[in-house]
């Protein structure tokens, strides 16, 4: 198991235990994160799955591919630690990963 840390825009921190090649939107609805609907089921398809990845990990969540972009085109307060957790696989690397679920989500 891998520890995800999901903050909501109020600084609400809920740990998760996420499991191995699962992504960190499935994780966050498992565990009923609030903030993250995942409207599309995880198809990249739209933009409710949207985290800002702290800086930490930024390196490790990998780059944005590019229907990821178009997606986060649509999203409010895109910034450049912006990510569609739908988009994020959980791997051993990202233990003690911390999100952020922007305000526009609540």
């Amino acid at each position: 198991m891998v520890k995800i840390i999901y903050v909501d825009h109020e600084g609400t921190e809920r740990d998760v235990d996420a499991n191995l090649g699962e992504s960190v939107m499935e994780a966050a609805v498992r565990n009923n994160i609030p903030g993250i609907d995942a409207d599309c089921g995880g198809a990249c398809a739209c933009a409710t799955c949207h985290v800002y990845v702290d800086e930490a990990f930024l390196d490790k969540t990998g780059e944005r591919e590019a229907m990821e972009q178009s997606m986060l085109d649509f999203a409010e307060g895109v910034q450049e630690n912006s990510r569609l957790s739908c988009q994020i696989s959980v791997s051993d690397e990202l233990d003690g990963l911390k999100v952020t679920t922007p305000e526009s989500q609540h």
